[in-house]
């Protein structure tokens, strides 16, 4: 297998305003392609979006992307997708806490706005590719196919919320960072030493677009409050909460549960049920998952024929697990070699043969060892 070709491409970069993109951008144009500049505006109102440089949806990062343009010496342009970012991601994750499950708002971002909205137009306006600051690696084989593949660097590694992009979506992405073996801290001195301002710019943490970082605040504001039961496994009420989609599968602060479990042990969300409004806790023995059914899966080529053994990946920032995984009646089937915790309906799985990424599906379900549905 050979990295993807060096031949001159029209290159999109999308730059976000941070220190990841910019340099990707940099490295793309150093390459010898011909590269564009493209900010994101994914908010109808950014000013209400985080400020202090930690999110990726301010004015103050696009105009740290249109100051790192000028430097690089590439067109720079704006495009507004507020509209496409509040309907796939916004309103996606609101209508997904609100069913009790957990999403991935980053995922979905990647899925529906930088490799299908912004690649679909790029390729309409002529470009052969679209190049971001995510840290994973696209191979190309000698058939011509294409593979994602894990960052060299696993520790930077976000082949996670790539795992959504297809076949197709791949045979026009760029990554330029992903087979670097240095450090955050290096590649802030290569944005330094190319005389990019955002340099010590800080990373972008949390939901973009969620201000203040309150997630059950914004929730709140956007389902009202709806007061309902807290109860134990064996349904007796303990506490109250002012909305189940509060919580998330494997929860343990913040449950103001007023008086301490029988046997004094911590207690953890189970299960959240939407439909009576209440959520479920019990000891974190009852959290374990020996198997999950998930839907919707999307594969980064061609998908498995049969039961086989992979890793998976359940978060953005997890650790692997080994797995058995079939397709059946076009849902994913998953058993776990040993029990995990904290496996929640919405949440992403993806699955890895040994770096190269298989595919990602979106829990429906999952099977536990003692006996409480999720």
């Amino acid at each position: 297998m050979t990295q993807t070709s060096q031949r001159p491409l029209r290159v999109l970069a999308a730059m976000s305003g941070g220190v990841d993109s910019a340099v990707a951008a940099a490295r793309a144009a150093e390459a010898g392609h011909d590269v564009t500049g493209v900010h994101l505006a994914l908010s109808a109102n950014p000013q209400s979006f985080r400020t202090g440089a930690r999110g990726c949806c301010t004015i103050e990062d696009s105009r740290d992307a249109r100051r790192a343009a000028d430097v690089i010496g590439i067109p720079f342009y704006v495009w507004d997708l507020a509209e496409r970012f509040r309907e796939d991601v916004v309103e996606d994750f609101v209508a997904e806490y609100e069913a009790g499950r957990t999403p991935n708002p980053c995922l979905r971002c990647n899925e529906k706005i930088k490799f299908a909205a912004l690649l679909d137009k790029a390729l309409a306006l002529g470009f052969d590719a679209v190049c971001t600051g995510h840290y994973a690696t696209v191979v190309v084989r000698e058939d011509g196919s294409r593979e994602l593949h894990r960052a060299s660097d696993m520790a930077k590694d976000q082949s996670y919320v790539l795992g959504v992009l297809d076949e197709k979506q791949l045979a026009h992405a760029m990554f330029p960072l992903g087979d670097t073996l240095t450090t955050k801290d290096e590649i802030r001195a290569e944005a330094e030493r190319r005389g990019l301002a955002v340099a010590k710019k800080p990373d972008s943490h949390d939901i973009c677009f969620i201000a203040d970082g309150d997630t059950q605040g914004f929730l709140a504001s956007r389902l009202g409050k709806a007061e309902g039961d807290i109860v134990d496994e064996s349904g007796a009420r303990i506490g109250t909460h002012e909305g189940a989609y509060g919580f998330t599968i494997g929860q343990r602060k913040g449950l103001r549960i007023g008086h301490p479990a029988p046997d004094g042990k911590p207690r953890y969300v189970l299960d959240i049920s939407p439909v009576n409004n209440t959520v479920t806790v019990g000891p974190a023995e009852a959290l374990d998952v020996t198997g999950l059914t998930a839907i919707k899966p999307r594969w980064c080529g061609t998908a498995p024929s049969g039961p086989g053994t992979y890793t998976a990946q359940l978060r953005a920032h997890g650790g692997e697990t080994p797995v058995t995984a079939w397709l059946e009646d076009g849902e994913l089937r998953v058993t776990f070699a040993e029990p995990v915790r904290g496996v929640a309906p919405g949440q992403a799985i993806v699955l890895y043969d040994g770096t190269r990424v298989v595919g990602s599906a979106t829990i429906a379900t999952t099977t536990r060892r003692a006996a409480v549905s999720a």
